[in-house]
């Protein structure tokens, strides 16, 4: 079977094993549309892995289930757009999105189509944040806006090790370095944002706290970055790294979106 019938094949098992659920309320749409952000950057992790035979089970699971989260949410908010703007927006993400799947599994990862998959998942994350931003502008709660920040987080966490993977390859390697330092000031500055935040519970905190301490492990990994010869341990460190801050600030998000 050929790589992109594999890879469809489990995004099919992943996605029918989730279930279609509808989005249960405006927090519910921004945290969603946030984790479309998240999304578009992770798959990009994943193929920059699968190209450099960096964790090759972990980057195929990756890539996997985030085209079968990625597909199933875009269907969820598509339907519960609340107004012409945003549900527009959502129509051309669908037809972007087709592009950008069409690049990840299209053929096997190289170095020729990372320049073209990193492209596409900046077009991709910019529709998403549109959406994203359109939505938490209906939100008349100061809530809204804590999960859009929240949200974006983890977005950062993919772009920076995305953008580490592909400097790595040499990989339009001066501009990815620049986006990946980039993206560290944004998350230092948005985690600062979120830790003064007066809706802040107890439980919040404690994540804030962990999400921290995690970032301190993961700035200590991207500062090992060599263009076009990075070691497989130090791009295995940057990938699992990344993982583990996704799951912390995922977990943050979640529980911003459920406060009144």
């Amino acid at each position: 079977m050929k790589r992109r019938d594999v890879l469809l094949a489990s995004a099919a098992v992943g996605l029918s094993g989730i279930g279609l659920a509808q989005v249960a309320n405006l927090n519910d749409a921004i945290n969603k549309a946030g984790r479309q952000r998240m999304l578009s950057q992770r798959m990009a992790k994943g193929y920059m892995a699968l190209g450099q035979g960096v964790l090759p089970t972990d980057a195929e699971k990756a890539l996997a289930t985030s085209m079968a989260l990625f597909d199933r949410q875009l269907v969820e908010l598509k339907a519960f757009a609340p107004t012409p703007e945003i549900k527009t927006t959502y129509q051309q993400l669908e037809s972007k999105w087709s592009d950008y799947k069409g690049a990840l599994v299209g053929a096997k990862p190289d170095a020729q189509g990372a320049v073209s998959v990193m492209s596409l998942s900046n077009a991709v994350l910019a529709l998403a944040n549109q959406g994203t931003v359109q939505l938490e502008k209906t939100s008349s709660k100061p809530v809204g806006k804590l999960v859009n920040i929240a949200g974006r987080q983890r977005m950062l966490s993919q772009r920076m090790a995305a953008h580490y993977l592909a400097a790595s390859w040499n990989v339009q390697a001066a501009s990815a370095k620049a986006e990946m330092l980039k993206a560290q000031d944004e998350f230092l500055l948005a985690h600062d944002i979120l830790s003064k935040a007066p809706e802040n519970t107890e439980r919040i905190i404690g994540e804030l706290v962990l999400a921290q301490q995690q970032f301190v492990f993961f700035q200590a990994a991207l500062q090992n970055l060599q263009i076009g010869h990075a070691s497989q341990v130090r791009m295995s460190d940057v990938f699992q790294t990344s993982e583990r801050i996704l799951q912390v600030m995922d977990n943050i998000t979640n529980l911003y979106s459920k406060i009144g």
